[in-house]
C-alpha cells in the first residue's frame, strides 16, 4: 500500500491502480501505468509503467489521471481449473524469477510468493498446479541447510502423488543446488526440474514466462531426473533441459546464459508447440531402481581456486575442513616444483599433508571443457601419488564440490570416499566425450 497521504491524494482525484496518470516530479514529467506499491521501500514513491515495458519509481511533486483502467475481469487461479497435463509442483526458492524491483534504491528483491506467480502466468491452467514457498533467499545466501529442506520438500510432494515439480531458484547458485539434489534424491521417478530468470517479471525482455511454463511443460514429460530448464538462445523461440550436474552458467546477464558442460543438453522444448526434441538420452519414469534419498550432506567442504602465487600457508590452512575440491589448471594441476626450482612456491607438501591427515582432496579445472588427466604431466602424477582424487573425471568445479558434500556425509573413510567420488552416479561423470550441440 502506498502512504496515507498518498492514497488521500489518489482517491480526490478518483485514481486506481491501472490508470494511465501523469507524474510531475523535480526531474522531468512522466506518464504510464499507476502500479501497485512493492510492500517494502518508502511509501511515498510512486510506481508507474512507462509505455517502454519498464516500471519506475518517482517521487510526485504533483500527478493528474489522463485515461482511467478498463474493467479488469476477475482471474481464477489455476488451481481451480482441473488441468488436463498432469498434477505439476511449484516450490518457490526465492531469486529473481520470483522477484520484484525496489523502486528507492532500484534494487531486486525475492518477494513474490508461488501462489502469485500462478496469478501471472495464466498459461498454468493446463496443469493442476499446486505450489508451496520453501525459502525466499537470494541463491547466494543459500547453504547446506537449504539442500535439506528442499530435499525433504521434494521428497514430501513425490510422496504426495506429484507428477513432476518445477523449483523456482536463482540463478547464481542454481548449479550448486542441482547437482546436490541430483546426489541427494537418486532414482527420482518424476522430472525435478529446476528454473530460474536473469531478468525480473518487471522488465520487458524478462524470461521468466517463457522459463517457468517451458519448465512446467519439462516436469510432464517422461524425464526421471534432476533438470535445468532455461533459454537456449536469446530470443523467445525455446529452452534447452540440461541435467542437473553437467550445467553451468555462463554468463552474468544473458538470457541463455546456461549450458551444458562436456555434453549436450537432455532436450529442447517449447510448450507453445508441444515440441520436447530429445537430445541426449536421460532416465524415464517408470526405469529400474528405487528411489533413494539422503537428506545428509557435510558442508565442511572447502573449493579453493588455484592460481599463480598461492600460498602453501593457504593449503595448510585447510585442515580445519573434512574435504577440499581444488579448482587447478588445465589437465588438473596445482604448483608441484616438479623440476626443484628454488623460486617455485609450491603446494605439493601441504596437499599431500591434508590427504596424510585424512582430508579428501579432489581436482576439477578451470577449464570450461575437457577431462582431468593426471597422468600426463609430472605434477599431475605427483598429486595422483599423493592420493589427490578425480583423474578421468569431466566434472564441474560446482558438481566435484556438491558431490563431495554428499559423499562425506555418508562416511568419511578415504577409500569410500573416493569411490563414491569417481562413481558415475547420475550423469555427472561421463564415460566418452560428446560433441557438443552447445
Amino acid at each position: 500500500m502506498y502512504s496515507s497521504k498518498l492514497q488521500a491524494q489518489l482517491g480526490k482525484l478518483g485514481i486506481d491502480i491501472g490508470d494511465r496518470i501523469k507524474v510531475l516530479t523535480q526531474s522531468g514529467d512522466f506518464e504510464g501505468l499507476l502500479m501497485p506499491r512493492p510492500h517494502y521501500g518508502d511509501p511515498d514513491i510512486l510506481v508507474i509503467k512507462l509505455s517502454t515495458g519498464y516500471n519506475v519509481g518517482v517521487r510526485a511533486s504533483s500527478f493528474e489521471l489522463i485515461e482511467k483502467a478498463p474493467p479488469r475481469k476477475k482471474r481464477e487461479l489455476p488451481d481451480e481449473s482441473p488441468g488436463k497435463d498432469g498434477h505439476i509442483s511449484i516450490l518457490g526458492c526465492g531469486g529473481t524469477i520470483a522477484s520484484r524491483i525496489e523502486y528507492t534504491t532500484g534494487a531486486v528483491y525475492p518477494s513474490i510468493s508461488a501462489s502469485e506467480l500462478k496469478l501471472s502466468f495464466p498459461a498454468l491452467k493446463r496443469w493442476q498446479i499446486h505450489s508451496k514457498q520453501i525459502f525466499s533467499l537470494f541463491s547466494e545466501d543459500m547453504n547446506a541447510t537449504h539442500w535439506k529442506m528442499l530435499a525433504e520438500a521434494l521428497e514430501g510432494e513425490i510422496a504426495g502423488g506429484a507428477s513432476g515439480i518445477v523449483v523456482m531458484h536463482g540463478t547464481d547458485t542454481m548449479t550448486y543446488t542441482s547437482a546436490a539434489i541430483s546426489f541427494m534424491i537418486q532414482n527420482t521417478p518424476v522430472p525435478i526440474v529446476f528454473v530460474g530468470a536473469q531478468r525480473s517479471s518487471d522488465r520487458p525482455s524478462s524470461e521468466n514466462e517463457m522459463n517457468i511454463l517451458n519448465s512446467a511443460f519439462t516436469a510432464s514429460k517422461d524425464l526421471a531426473e534432476v533438470a535445468v530448464c532455461m533459454h537456449a538462445s536469446t530470443n523467445d523461440d525455446f529452452c534447452y533441459v540440461h541435467r542437473g550436474t553437467r550445467v553451468r552458467k555462463m554468463h552474468t546477464s544473458r538470457r541463455d546464459a546456461f549450458h551444458s558442460i562436456d555434453s549436450n543438453p537432455l532436450a529442447a522444448v517449447d510448450y507453445r508447440s508441444d515440441m520436447f526434441n530429445t537430445l541426449s538420452p536421460y532416465r524415464k519414469r517408470g526405469e529400474s531402481g528405487d528411489m533413494k534419498v539422503s537428506k545428509t550432506v557435510n558442508d565442511n567442504v572447502a573449493l579453493v581456486y588455484v592460481h599463480p602465487n598461492i600460498k602453501p600457508s593457504l593449503i595448510s590452512k585447510l585442515s580445519d575442513y573434512d574435504g577440499v575440491v581444488l579448482i587447478g589448471t588445465g589437465l588438473g594441476h596445482v604448483p608441484t616444483n616438479a623440476f626443484g626450482d628454488k623460486t617455485v612456491r609450491s603446494i605439493y607438501e601441504p596437499v599431500k599433508g591434508l590427504i596424510e591427515s585424512g582430508i579428501p582432496v579432489v581436482m576439477s579445472s578451470q577449464c570450461i571443457n575437457g577431462r582431468i588427466c593426471m597422468r600426463v604431466y609430472t605434477n599431475g602424477r605427483l598429486l595422483m601419488d599423493a592420493g589427490v582424487i578425480g583423474d578421468d573425471a569431466d566434472w564441474t568445479p560446482e558438481t566435484a564440490y556438491a558431490k563431495l558434500c554428499y559423499a562425506l556425509g555418508q562416511t568419511k573413510d578415504m577409500k569410500k570416499v573416493q569411490e563414491i567420488m569417481m562413481t558415475n552416479i547420475t550423469g555427472e561423470i561421463s564415460p566418452r566425450s560428446a560433441t557438443q550441440i552447445v
